[in-house]
Formats: C-alpha cells, structure tokens, sequence
C-alpha cells in the first residue's frame, strides 16, 4: 500500500506478466500476456538450474527507464541488455515478469520459484544481502533531487527550509535516503508515479536515481518544468540479486559481466542506455 500526497492509501498495481525472449545482447523482445510455468524446470549450460526450461526468467519492476522501460512493444534497457549477456551465455533465452518492486528485498519471488534472478537497478545492500544473494556490482549509483522550475528549490536543505513537499519510489534506497536526511516523503509505487507526482502537484521535488533524471530531462517537455536541483553522491552500486544458495548462476552472471567489461561489450551497451562511460569504470 502507498500513501498518496493527501495521506490516503491506494492499491499497488495488479501483477503484470510480461514474458519476453531475447534475440541479441541489446534484446528484441516479443511481449505476450500469458501465465508462467511453460516447461517446468530445467537446467541451463553449465547445470545451472533454472525455473522454466530453456528460459531465464527476470524478475523487474516496470518502467525504470534506462534500466529497463517497453519501448515499441519490447521490453528494453541497460539491465535488459546485460541480462540477455547471461541468458546467452547460459544458451536460453530472457522472460521478464513485471513484479512490485516491495519484494525484491525480502526475495519473495525469487524464493518462490517464480523467477531465477531479479534485475531491477537495485542497490547492493547489507539488509537486502539478508535475503538474496548478488551478483558483482554491475553500475556504479548515485541519487538526485529533481524539483519543478515554480518551487524554486535548490538543494534537499532549500527544500527542508522553504517547507516544501518531498517524494520518492516506495521500498527504494532514495526514499530510504530522504528517510535519514529527516523528510518524511510521499511515497509512489513506481518512477512513472513519481513523476507524474511532480506533474500534478503532489509534491515539489523527488529523490530518484540520477540516470532515470538523466532519462527524463531528455524529454523537452521534462526539461522546460523540472530541473536537476542537487547531485547526491551515495556510494551505491547496483547488483543482480539471486535465491540465497544458488552459486552457479551468481558464477553465470558474475562472468558474463567480467567478461563483458574486458572485451567492451559493457562499454557498448552502456553508451546506448546511459550515455558516456565514465573514465574509473573503463
């Protein structure tokens, strides 16, 4: 449940079931509303166990743009193209489950049986390594305060000063940031609720990951209501999270990302998704 700027609650979205099979690295995907099970079972190159044969089911929590977003009918992004390195290397092929990003910390889904892995630009953290294992750190973080032009806010303190009204996506290290920064923020299930918050009024500024800010400036509409009051360096790094135990697909994943980033297929795809990489991660 989420409360709403005017302190009511509404209902999370209902699940939606997205399932999607990757064709290459940057992954074109055939999107279809059906049920999972399939196959059942089976087993990946190498013995790596998965929950669906000749299938590596994702779980994620759409629209993170530019992790992962639908774009013309696919489902697409930064985490999407890394994850179809993994399925590659595994000899199956990407399904995507649209899941409410609350149980991604506790591993419900994964735990479960429902998916092999959740990819959702999570932060590595010592609360959420309680429940799920990760993979190697595959993108270096950071958050930002996007505030609307009209509230004149400049930084978190401006913000607190002028009493303005703060937001954040429910259940994510931002809003867990606003937290211990003392605000009390509204919280919205997903980042497309989170800026349309900021559009109608709810609240006057977000704490949100940078590259989805970065994301949404590019739209000149964004970029005429809204600017980038304050950087927030936080020291994240994102990670693929796994059920506790399963060492041979954090193996799979961990070398898919080693080797990507020594032969550049990682520079390549993060110069689609991202932008420049930056020069400590080459």
């Amino acid at each position: 449940m989420f409360r709403t700027a005017r302190g009511n609650r509404s209902r999370p979205s209902s699940r939606r079931l997205r399932a999607a099979a990757a064709a290459t690295a940057t992954g074109a995907f055939l999107l279809a509303g059906c049920s999972s099970g399939g196959d059942g079972p089976g087993e990946a190159a190498g013995g790596v166990p998965v929950v669906e044969k000749g299938k590596l089911t994702t779980c994620t929590h759409l629209p993170y743009p530019p992790f992962q977003f639908e774009k013309d009918g696919k489902v697409v992004g930064f985490d999407v193209a890394l994850v179809d390195l993994v399925a590659s290397r595994l000899k199956v092929e990407q399904k995507i489950l649209d899941t409410p990003f609350e149980n991604f910390k506790t591993g419900a889904f994964l735990n479960s049986g429902e998916c092999d892995l959740a990819a959702a630009g999570m932060t590595i953290t010592d609360e959420r390594k309680k429940n799920v294992d990760f993979s190697v750190p595959y993108f270096d973080a950071t958050q930002a305060l996007l505030a609307t032009k009209k509230s004149g806010v400049t930084s978190l303190a401006d913000l607190k000063a002028k009493a303005k009204k703060l937001g954040a996506q429910a259940e994510t290290t931002g809003e867990s940031y606003a937290k211990a920064q003392g605000f009390d923020p509204v919280a919205f299930e997903s980042s497309d609720a989170v800026l349309n918050g900021l559009r109608t009024g709810q609240v006057d500024a977000v704490v949100i990951d940078y590259p989805v800010v970065q994301g949404w400036l590019k739209d000149p509409k964004n970029a005429a209501e809204f600017t980038l009051a304050q950087n927030i360096p936080t020291g994240e790094q994102y990670g693929f999270s796994v059920k506790k135990g399963n060492s041979a697909l954090v193996a799979a994943i961990d070398k898919a990302i080693t080797d990507a980033k020594a032969d550049g297929t990682y520079k390549k795809i993060y110069e689609q998704w991202i932008g420049p990489l930056p020069q400590a991660t080459q």
